[in-house]
């Protein structure tokens, strides 16, 4: 398990679609908002939570549809599929190998970012603490899409299209923990709630997208 982690975390640094592609897309956003908006420091500091939680999303969407395609060019899902290692443990770690190039980045990254639309001091923790909870979310679902859309030629719009709709809730409820951190409220509620989004998604997407596998290689 940890050589094939290893072998993803590689390919994802190889292919360019790791940590470096997701950050400079999620800097882009960052900073092309103010350009957009306006100056306005008040106005920064009330859409930027929901502004760097859009951004993420969108830097982790970007290399979702490398999370198969490179095994499946040159063969390695078909042996992963056949191999003793359980095929729900494959996509498992599969979305960790995501998770760690393009969504921990994100994470630490992050305050630097909140830093350049003026995020306000006591929102920092809060929006930190969400993206770490929300983005193995974004990884998990992104894995299920990648799935059901593995071996399609030109499969990456329909992939987004596919994917987006799922990652409604988790964009709501961190957009929401990090905007009532940011405002001093409580974050008790939300953070509740993106943590069982979180927990459910790893609980069962990972038998779904081994399913959805198994039925694409036959």
């Amino acid at each position: 398990m940890s050589a094939l982690l290893l072998r993803d975390l590689r390919l994802a640094v190889r292919a360019g679609g790791g940590f470096g592609l997701g950050l400079a897309f999620f800097l882009i956003v960052v900073v092309l908002v103010p350009f957009g908006v306006g100056p306005a420091q008040d106005l920064l500091q009330v859409i930027a939570p929901g502004v760097l939680w859009i951004g993420a999303l969108l830097a982790c969407l970007l290399s979702l549809d490398r999370i198969f395609a490179l095994d499946w060019e040159d063969g390695s899902l078909d042996l992963l599929v056949t191999a003793p290692l359980p095929m729900e443990a494959v996509v498992s770690i599969k979305a960790l190998a995501h998770w760690l190039s393009t969504g921990l980045p994100l994470v630490l990254a992050s305050p630097l970012f909140g830093l350049l639309l003026n995020l306000p001091v006591e929102g920092y923790k809060p929006l930190v603490l969400s993206l770490l909870l929300g983005t193995p979310a974004l990884s998990v679902i992104g894995t299920f899409g990648a799935a059901l859309t593995v071996g399609l030629k030109r499969g990456g719009l329909l992939l987004s299209l596919l994917v987006l709709p799922l990652y409604v809730p988790t964009l709501i409820f961190g957009a929401e923990m990090a905007r009532r951190g940011a405002e001093g409220l409580s974050t008790g509620t939300p953070l509740l709630l993106l943590a069982g989004i979180t927990c459910g998604t790893i609980a069962l997407l990972p038998f779904a997208s081994a399913a959805v596998l198994r039925v694409n290689l036959r």
